[in-house]
């Protein structure tokens, strides 16, 4: 079954389901996108160009996200923050006169749960600890280690300082086991490159 949506393509931002999104609404066309939402089934599809530009091609896979908090400003402006849904093939975009761009997208079936073995997350949390001493992050390890593995795994994905490119791979990925190797292989990567000093940048793209 397809489905028709209303798109916001934001560089660098993906949207897993069962996470939330804050985003600041101020170009024109978005809020046209916001209020119309608003006015329907509460509901915008994040999905990333492939490159900068107006009405640039999209990516194959995105997030439906539903507006949960919502602040109206004066001058027109959202702050809204996207609760995550389900996450999307697309299959064509749409001719439209709105001033936002949509597609025509067909549901992608997640599983109910899924689960790391104790090495894969051992594993993880390893690379995490590295990746975060190297990134001079400060991290509550003690919480992070009460989180469950789908949440850490989608919201380590989602809040990464990775290339457009790496953070559409770790949302295309089919299991939770594939995203956390693939985020294992992204954190060692950054690692080779500040190792070397600049000179050498590593990206997926």
């Amino acid at each position: 079954m397809s489905e028709r949506l209303s798109i916001f393509p934001l560089p660098g931002a993906i949207l897993f389901p069962g996470l939330q999104l804050p985003l600041h609404i101020f170009e024109p066309r978005y809020r046209d996108l916001v209020g119309s939402a608003l006015a329907k089934d509460r509901r915008i599809a994040m999905i990333q160009p492939q490159r900068g530009g107006e009405n640039a091609p999209l990516y194959s896979v995105g997030c439906v996200g539903k507006i949960g908090d919502v602040e109206a400003l004066e001058d027109g402006r959202y702050n809204v923050v996207l609760e995550g849904q389900h996450r999307f093939r697309l299959l064509r975009e749409l001719d439209v006169t709105t001033k936002f761009r949509q597609i025509e997208a067909e549901k992608i079936e997640e599983p109910e749960e899924e689960y790391l073995s104790s090495v894969e997350r051992a594993g993880f949390e390893r690379e995490a600890r590295r990746f975060a001493t190297i990134q001079g992050y400060q991290v509550d390890w003690e919480s992070v280690a009460q989180l469950d593995d789908e949440t850490l795994i989608n919201g380590v994905s989602q809040i990464a300082p990775f290339d457009s490119a790496a953070k559409q791979a770790l949302l295309e990925a089919n299991t939770l086991s594939e995203r956390c190797e693939l985020m294992v292989q992204l954190m060692q990567f950054f690692a080779l490159r500040d190792d070397d000093d600049g000179d050498h940048i590593v990206t997926l793209q």
